[in-house]
């Protein structure tokens, strides 16, 4: 087995220098003056509402897109003027439609004297349309009208015009939306985004509330009466609205034993965060938990109540005693317990602020497992309130969440989508498999969005017929969920963390690459994720002999982040290797635009580096065009090519018997390069970091790893081989406790 090698390079940065980008419409698009009108009459109705209506000193409607747009085709100079941008009135954004006819609506809040305006221009352009071009205008007239030196303004300039027309193009109606669900019980609301605050908003239409029954700025607790009166007098307002009452979904334990397992006592064991269920204190590895309950004084506890919390905290301060099968070689870990629920039902607010709490009070502690998950399914447009927290924290903490990806009740439909917080996008969501590594008999599926992979990757969580062994307040049990999934992936997480000292980005595409490997299909059913962690950590730390694993760090704030310097071994002046490289970061998330929700893009390429007629590019190994001059990907294709707006990116190569070496570009140089842009306006306040890990495996079966490292030393690389029982050595060190003469 080859060792995973860290290599340090020094990044580039720059700017995105393209050009001005002639904008136009779709070749064989035409735009009819009819439309153009009847846009226009629906925003004429429209303004009539909000005149009449001046709760929100404003006016709210949706516009509804003909396709998947990317950020370049929304509205522009429609709502656009010079000290306004268009994208930033979006207050949020939903999928309607289903398969190949899913489509973009975005809600949009302005002023009543901006949509005066945007009337005003649709006049102009729709009479325009009628006179000039006989009721409809092409992309062919548009190409006529950039060679005009003269352009019958009329109150509208070229540039406007013809942006308004592409702006009418993806536009297919406007209308005001009103419907939303029936709850019958307490009520997480989330409200779109006006100039008025959330409290005077609400207590303008009768509803009383206070500070302590927000989550953030627009997201608020309601009573069953409260939200009644919200759904008959402003049901406009609602984004989004889950119930607060989540029932847990139920893991299997059965025949309890009362077996006595030893354990020596903690020395300097790095700490797993969970958020859990209450835990027994009176277990055989009680002095490895520090334990606090962070439930209502007041709450009737049970029995029951301690079950699933010290059965989850048993797996990961000792799984591998109990399950010698699955012996992670990661050791013991100590673990510093919130009981935050009961067995049953429970309040996601009241969870999601302890979550916040317990985060913000323990910054020592990276790696935090939740394995609380809601039977109802999550939401097609948007997150669920206790995913989009977690997202939150993670984004503003260097942390990371191992979240279960929830277990199907018996006798639920066959795929039934996963429960809230397994749709959030930053976490590490894990499923469960079988130990021939089916899905489990339990598992619910994704997508997320209807677009992000969730979940990431399983794990051994027992079935049936195979069950975990695990500590409970009342003896040894056998279970079986997606809660005993997770905590092996959090183990693993910690290890790779803190002993061998990896950032989070890092430790998680490492988890992601191991388990999806070479030749991996996409599980159509989203089921699995990308595959099954492996069992050991040595083969995620190690790779075969015929394989160089390497991994790469870098900070990104502008444009393009590249190293065009990493040399491939080659043979008769040719690159035998087959390559796959795995790309993670932590984003910020905004649950207010709804699907469009991951703020932060990075694009990855990586492959042989060329000199061209117009410098030096990539040759990327899974011909990535999105960024190529004269190519053209809409939002769609380069979603579901690309993983455009997915916080992880893995590409890979298809092992083939018959593939041939690659030709050698100049001195046989490789390059990564990372690319971000921005959804909304720039709004981060540090820069970004990133983790590539990159597999190359030769494809005749020879051990060229000495090579690689031989070379990047000679081109000034610094190459660290990984040594595990070294790092583990200095995380012990580390950790000593000095005691100095007085």
């Amino acid at each position: 087995m080859n060792s995973l090698l860290q290599l340090k390079c020094q990044f580039e940065h720059k700017k995105n220098n393209r050009g001005y980008v002639v904008e136009n419409l779709p070749n064989d698009a035409r735009v009819m003056s009819n439309h153009i009108f009847e846009l226009r009459s629906q925003l004429e109705d429209i303004l009539k509402y909000w005149i009449s209506n001046t709760l929100i000193d404003g006016a709210l409607f949706s516009a509804y897109y003909n396709k998947v747009v990317a950020k370049s085709n929304r509205i522009k100079s429609l709502f656009g003027t010079s000290y306004i941008k268009a994208n930033d009135l979006i207050c949020g954004a939903r999928f309607t439609g289903n398969g190949k006819d899913i489509r973009h609506v975005f809600a949009y809040y302005m002023s009543l004297d901006l949509l005066k305006e945007a009337i005003r221009r649709l006049s102009i352009c729709g009479d325009i349309v009628q006179a000039k071009y006989g009721g409809e205008i092409t992309k062919e007239n548009i190409e006529n009208l950039y060679k005009l030196k003269n352009f019958d303004k009329r109150d509208i300039s070229l540039t406007s015009f013809i942006r308004i027309i592409i702006d009418c193009y993806y536009v297919s109606k406007f209308s005001i939306d009103d419907n939303i669900d029936d709850i019958n019980e307490p009520a997480i609301v989330s409200l779109y985004k006006t100039k008025r605050k959330t409290i005077e908003l609400l207590e303008s239409i009768g509803i009383r509330i206070y500070e302590t029954g927000l989550i953030d700025d627009t997201t608020v607790l309601l009573n069953p009466n409260q939200y009644k009166i919200l759904k008959e007098k402003a049901p406009y307002l609602v984004s989004m609205q889950v119930s607060d009452i989540a029932c847990l979904t139920k893991d299997e334990v059965s025949n309890i034993s009362s077996n006595t397992i030893k354990i020596p006592a903690p020395t300097n064991e790095p700490i797993i965060g969970v958020i859990d269920t209450l835990f027994y204190k009176d277990v055989y590895f009680k002095d490895w938990v520090e334990y606090e309950n962070m439930l209502d004084p007041n709450i009737p506890i049970e029995l029951k109540d301690y079950y699933h919390g010290t059965e989850v905290s048993s797996i990961i301060v000792d799984g591998p005693s109990f399950n010698p099968g699955l012996n992670d070689e990661c050791g013991r870990f100590r673990v510093k317990h919130f009981g935050v629920a009961i067995h049953g039902r429970f309040s996601s607010f009241s969870v999601l602020k302890n979550i916040r709490t317990a985060v913000a009070a323990n910054r020592d502690i990276k790696v935090w497992n939740l394995s609380l998950g809601s039977v109802m399914e999550i939401h097609k447009n948007f997150i669920s309130p206790e995913a989009a927290e977690l997202d939150k924290i993670q984004s503003e903490y260097d942390v990371i969440f191992v979240v279960a990806g929830t277990n199907k009740p018996i006798g639920a439909k066959e795929n039934m989508r996963i429960g809230a917080p397994a749709d959030s996008i930053n976490s590490l969501v894990v499923n469960s498999v079988k130990e021939s590594g089916a899905p489990a008999s339990y598992t619910r599926v994704g997508p997320v969005l209807s677009f992000f992979h969730k979940p990431d990757v399983s794990y051994y969580g027992g079935d049936r017929d195979n069950g975990i062994t695990v500590c409970t307040p009342v003896g040894q049990g056998i279970v079986q969920g997606t809660s005993f999934a997770a905590p092996w992936i959090a183990r693993k997480l910690a290890y790779l963390i803190h002993y061998m000292g990896m950032t989070r980005e890092v430790a998680k595409a490492l988890i992601i690459d191991s388990a999806a490997d070479w030749n991996r299909k996409d599980n159509l059913t989203h089921s699995v994720g990308y595959g099954v962690v492996p069992i050991k950590i040595s083969d995620i730390l190690k790779s075969k002999d015929d394989e160089i694993k390497f991994f790469m760090t870098g900070t990104i704030d502008k444009y393009e982040t590249y190293n065009y310097n990493i040399p491939v071994p080659t043979y008769n002046d040719k690159h035998p290797f087959f390559a796959r490289a795995t790309l993670c970061y932590f984003p910020n998330c905004s649950r207010k635009q709804g699907v469009d929700y991951t703020d932060t893009e990075m694009d990855i390429n990586f492959g042989r580096v060329r000199e061209g007629k117009k410098g030096v590019k990539i040759d990327p190994i899974n011909n990535n065009i999105q960024d190529v001059e004269g190519k053209y990907l809409y939002e769609g294709p380069a979603r579901l090519l690309y993983r455009k707006w997915d916080n992880i990116k893995h590409i890979s190569e298809t092992i083939k018997s018959n593939a041939r070496p690659r030709e050698k570009y100049g001195a046989g140089l490789w390059g990564l390069s990372v690319k971000i842009k921005e959804r909304l306006k720039y709004n981060r306040d540090h820069d970004m970091q990133f983790g590539v890990v990159i597999t190359l495996k030769e494809m005749n079966g020879v051990n060229r790893i000495d090579d690689f490292i031989n070379m990047c030393h000679f081109r000034g690389l610094i190459v660290n081989r990984i040594n595990i029982d070294a790092r583990i050595d200095v995380y012990a060190r580390a950790e000593e406790n000095i005691e100095f003469d007085k």
